[in-house]
């Protein structure tokens, strides 16, 4: 074999091995995701591309996208609220989890640009819109932060654990938001 035979060789290898190394990486550890809509305003953007990471821990108030359960073809992408066992309350546009004040930092910019007089989020407790009283085990409560304008728990009911695909950590694009969430 010439030079150039085992350098085209060696180049060939190097190119086969990236891609299975980059599948594998898409495979089982992270899968890229763009965001749809405005549910996730103003902490998303509708066209972001984001990197959403497997098989890790949720945490409350992790960024979580899965099947929508309401339409097979499409992707949701909401933010963790409550947590197996948890109580949920939202009173006067304030979370309560398990009867104690939550705070969300992430909502504050938003909430001071209403202008009409409405909370961000209406009133409601777990059990008016999911008929539990709790989180069930091995389940999720998730919220959008466009409160008026997300499709979440409230309608949608838990999301299995299984069920999410992963914990939305990375912003791609566009490259001004690059970085992490």
């Amino acid at each position: 074999m010439n030079l150039k035979s085992k350098e085209l060789l060696h180049t060939v290898l190097f190119f086969v091995g990236l891609a299975a190394l980059l599948f594998l990486l898409r495979q089982f550890v992270f899968t890229p995701v763009v965001v749809k809509g405005h549910s996730m305003d103003p902490t998303l953007a509708d066209g972001e591309r984001v990197i959403a990471l497997k098989n890790t821990e949720i945490k409350r108030f992790d960024i979580v996208t899965f099947p929508a359960p309401d339409e097979p073809d499409k992707n949701y992408i909401k933010r963790v609220i409550g947590l197996p066992g948890d109580t949920i309350e939202s009173k006067n546009d304030i979370l309560y989890i398990n009867g104690k004040e939550v705070k969300e930092p992430y909502l504050d910019e938003f909430k001071k640009d209403l202008t009409d007089g409405s909370p961000l989020t209406f009133d409601f407790t777990l059990s008016e819109v999911t008929g539990d009283k709790k989180v069930p085990e091995g389940e999720y409560f998730v919220m959008g932060d466009n409160r008026r304008n997300s499709k979440d728990g409230r309608m949608i009911g838990f999301i299995d654990k299984d069920k999410i695909s992963g914990d939305v950590k990375f912003v791609l694009w566009p490259l001004n938001r690059f970085g992490t969430i």
